[in-house]
């Protein structure tokens, strides 16, 4: 028998290839299947600062925050975006650990992979690396990263559980986690909704920190942000893997 989380799966990275394919041909990746009734994939993604960026990865940013400042990066670190999309995380994420700082990009669709490689060459930046693959096995080292980033993706998992200790696993001691993600406002939230939009399998925030202080991550905080379509709303998710030496 076919497991469904498969056919969800394919589902999902056939609907972002799609998207991928529509951008790189001049169009605005955010359609109508939208969480957000403003049209927004996840409501307002609150970049600060967009000034020299492609366009392309501009147009296809489909997240709900700005997990990039809630990273706090620092230049020299080495970071790590699952579910990079078009890329917009990840190059900003590379200007800020540059001049020796690396940023990596995780995504399963060969489309948005392309189009992230073309948004990073249009972008000048030298700093870049992305990786074909899914989030809940990443192809990566364990200690391989300082920080792991993610936007408006992780909700989308059918396993959030491996998700989570995967990240876990990848990150340094000390190493942070810096989400913009869905919640659920209560368990119903979701479920009927189409597998690629946003709350279609999002936990509430109960539910998210349990997971985050099962996968072994400390100083775990979720703050809601701005409603979002489907009984849901975004939220900036930040957690911190112990330091082996203090234990904190």
């Amino acid at each position: 028998m076919t497991d469904p989380d498969d056919h969800r799966s394919t589902a999902i990275v056939d609907h972002y290839g799609a998207l991928a394919r529509a951008t790189l041909e001049g169009a605005r990746a955010i359609g109508g299947e939208t969480c957000s009734s403003t049209g927004g994939c996840c409501g307002p993604a609150g970049y600060d600062d967009l000034t020299g960026l492609p366009d392309g990865a501009v147009r296809a940013s489909l997240g709900c925050g700005d997990p990039v400042a809630v990273a706090d990066l620092k230049p020299g670190e080495i970071v790590l975006d699952l579910g990079s999309g078009g890329g917009i995380d990840v190059l900003m994420s590379a200007r800020r650990v540059a001049p020796d700082g690396l940023a990596y990009g995780l995504d399963a669709s060969p489309d948005m992979l392309a189009l992230a490689a073309a948004n990073a060459e249009q972008a000048g930046l030298g700093n870049v690396r992305f990786l074909r693959g899914h989030i809940e096995d990443i192809p990566l080292p364990d200690a391989a990263v300082d920080a792991v980033i993610s936007n408006c993706v992780i909700n989308l998992s059918a396993d959030k559980a491996r998700v989570l200790a995967e990240a876990f696993r990848v990150l340094r001691p000390g190493g942070r986690l810096g989400i913009s993600d869905i919640v659920a406002d209560d368990v119903q939230a979701g479920p009927a909704e189409p597998s690629h939009q946003c709350a279609a399998q999002a936990l509430t925030a109960d539910a998210y920190l349990k997971a985050l202080r099962l996968a072994g991550f400390i100083q775990v905080t979720i703050t809601g942000t701005s409603a979002a379509r489907g009984g849901a709303h975004s939220a900036i998710v930040h957690a911190t893997k112990p330091d082996r030496t203090s234990g904190q």
